[in-house]
């Protein structure tokens, strides 16, 4: 009899657990998902007819990366952290190789004076996005192989900081302001949770404030975008026009906004109104209502990230728990940073909305970052189910 549930109990324990998927995260995702398809198509028109003669090129363009972006997420759900772990060193390559590519001439594609993409045959692939993603696997290996000492001493915290800096360096190249930003204050919280000291993450802190304003005071066009920021009505046709028609744009939405398809300024007012001022369309068309609900999606992602964090960490994954932390941040950071340009919070940056700007690479690279997001989930599930059937044996 014990022989006999010790066979069960051992084939039950090889087989593969069933695929957990978080309904939360889906259901987040796909609504932002699908209301940014309709942004893209109703904010796209005007370019598009006067570009391509074709209104709705730039929403077909992007269902396909969606499609894509969801094939590939689905492939993200197959592959083991484990794998992302041990492999951390070859995607630190991977990476730096991909921001030094863009660099090349020849190579990387300049648009409106920013060498960032590389042109594929007809598609411009934007290097950076999947670059942010290597390096962000790779701190989280070391935050994880290097716990001890990133907690007991300066050294274990400054290495990694001084792998993101050199890539900070090669973005602020291209230049992409806004990404160096985003990647460094990723990286570092996400080096905090896992341990760092708290002088010393707040030593960082302070000097990458001052060095951020050192680079935007050393900067000529940094320095009008900070002035056009600070005042945009002194100069509402030149420096200020942005942001003076995204708050039109913002204002005129109200409670309800003006309905779908009905925005006035994206018809050659708001200049790229379907990629960094997409949310002023949006505010436009559906007002402080909508506004609020896409925003309650946003927040339910990065919660549900950090949430997921927790378990992970409590389940006694920590790589997993370092990798759900830092899409959580990424993602929350990146939408503030997009949604205070828009409204004038923020001096303007290069920064597009996660899964709501017009941008082939962003959206593919972020759907297959929920991929790996469900996967951590999955793991941490069968985890759970492991240990509770270990107790029960």
């Amino acid at each position: 009899m014990r022989a006999a549930a010790s066979l069960a109990y051992s084939r039950s324990a090889g087989r593969q657990p069933r695929l957990a998927v978080d309904p939360v995260i889906v259901a987040a995702t796909l609504g932002l998902l699908l209301i940014g398809l309709a942004m893209v198509g109703s904010a796209s028109i005007a370019i598009a007819e006067r570009q391509a003669a074709e209104p709705l090129i730039f929403l077909e363009r992007q269902l396909l990366s969606a499609l894509a972006g969801i094939v590939l997420a689905a492939a993200m759900l197959a592959v083991p952290l484990s794998l992302w772990e041990r492999t951390a060193p070859v995607m630190l390559a991977v990476g730096f190789a991909l921001l030094v590519l863009v660099l090349i001439p020849g190579i990387g594609h300049e648009v409106n004076g920013s060498t960032r993409w590389i042109r594929i045959g007809p598609l411009n692939f934007q290097p950076s996005e999947a670059a942010r993603v290597a390096l962000l696997a790779y701190t989280c290996a070391y935050a994880v192989r290097f716990q001890e000492a990133l907690s007991a001493s300066w050294q274990g915290f400054f290495k990694p900081l001084a792998v993101l800096a050199v890539a900070a360096c090669l973005l602020l190249l291209e230049p992409d302001f806004g990404a160096a930003v985003v990647l460094l204050a990723t990286g570092i919280t996400v080096l905090f949770l896992a341990g760092a000291r708290w002088r010393d993450f707040l030593g960082i802190a302070v000097l990458g404030v001052a060095g951020v304003a050192a680079l935007a005071i050393t900067s000529d066009y940094r320095v009008r975008r900070l002035t056009a920021f600070m005042d945009p009505w002194a100069d509402p046709y030149d420096a200020g026009f942005q942001l003076t028609q995204s708050l039109i744009a913002i204002g005129r939405g109200e409670w309800f906004g003006v309905g779908l398809g009905s925005s006035v300024q994206k018809l050659s007012y708001l200049p790229e109104a379907h990629t960094d001022f997409v949310f002023a369309v949006l505010a436009e068309e559906f007002g402080l209502v909508g506004v609020a609900f896409v925003l309650m999606l946003f927040l339910v992602l990065v919660l549900r990230s950090i949430r997921l964090s927790r378990l992970a960490a409590e389940a006694g994954l920590p790589f997993h728990a370092c990798m759900a932390a830092a899409f959580g941040i990424w993602l929350g950071l990146q939408a503030f940073i997009n949604i205070g340009v828009n409204m004038g919070l923020l001096p303007t940056k290069g920064l597009t909305l996660p899964f709501f700007s017009y941008g082939r690479s962003s959206l593919l690279v972020t759907l297959a970052w929920v991929g790996v997001l469900l996967r951590i989930h999955h793991e941490v599930m069968a985890s759970g189910r492991a240990a509770a059937g270990g107790k029960d044996a």
